[in-house]
């Protein structure tokens, strides 16, 4: 059955919601749609005495690295981190008390070509058991094309069931956010959902676009319960109406 993992995205220093599309690296600065008064470790905490695991701490750009590291000490081992991995630091994370390292952008080249000796050499290092690879994509004529670089960047490499089988051999889980509905609260990508429910491989966790519990329910039965969920703008923890955060305790407690 489909779960609630949590999330704690940073942004300069500070746990927002943003809507996924619009990070840029220069001009205006991105779509927030909260700011917590909360630090990161607040949020951390939470889960914990929640006892959630599985979810992420996400660093948005620059500026995030002390935050992400006082999540982790607030969770040790409760939740994954991602943004800005790569071998040099992998090891580092994961002894600042990340369970699992995120890694994107430094699996590709500058022009959007995949680095399969990079995921390979970073398996070697840390162990395939520690690694989640974020596929997360735009919808493109090719379906869905993974975005790197806060999903500025399109790559050449798109969505489908043979990417997920090649790169499951060498990491443990893969998250998938929908850039073109993160943070619209609109509505889940379905076809995305659906796509990755029936493949069924490593463990999955879905984000973009929940906006209220039904969506909880469409992801679960769209994908088999196969496929995990975030959800961000929309709850009320993050400022959001249309998910509260007991409901979604009370979700993942119905599936035990």
């Amino acid at each position: 059955m489909t779960q609630f993992r949590p999330c704690i995205d940073l942004h300069h220093g500070q746990v927002k919601q943003i809507v996924g599309g619009t990070l840029r690296d220069s001009g205006a600065g991105p779509k927030e749609n909260f700011v917590s008064d909360q630090s990161p470790a607040w949020y951390a905490e939470l889960y914990r005495k929640s006892t959630l695991t599985g979810g992420h701490v996400i660093q948005l750009g620059a500026g995030n690295t002390e935050a992400a590291r006082a999540a982790l000490s607030a969770w040790p081992g409760g939740m994954q981190l991602g943004g800005g991995v790569s071998i040099h630091n992998a090891a580092e994370w994961l002894e600042a008390g990340a369970s699992q390292v995120i890694v994107t952008s430094w699996l590709f080249d500058a022009d959007g070509g995949f680095r399969e000796d990079r995921l390979r050499e970073l398996a070697s290092e840390i162990g395939r058991e520690n690694i989640v690879v974020d596929l997360s994509c735009r919808r493109t004529e090719a379906g869905w094309s993974v975005a790197m670089n806060r999903w500025q960047t399109l790559t050449r490499v798109d969505v489908t069931h043979a990417t997920l089988d090649a790169l499951a051999e060498w990491c443990a889980e893969y998250l998938v956010h929908a850039a073109d509905v993160e943070g619209l609260c609109q509505g889940v990508d379905v076809e995305l959902v659906e796509l990755l429910g029936s493949w069924a491989g490593v463990p999955m966790t879905y984000a973009g676009g929940v906006a209220e519990m039904d969506d909880l329910r469409l992801v679960n039965e769209r994908s088999g319960g196969n496929v995990d969920v975030t959800v961000g703008s929309a709850l009320d923890i993050f400022g959001g109406k249309g998910v509260a955060y007991d409901d979604l305790l009370a979700w993942n407690s119905s599936s035990v």
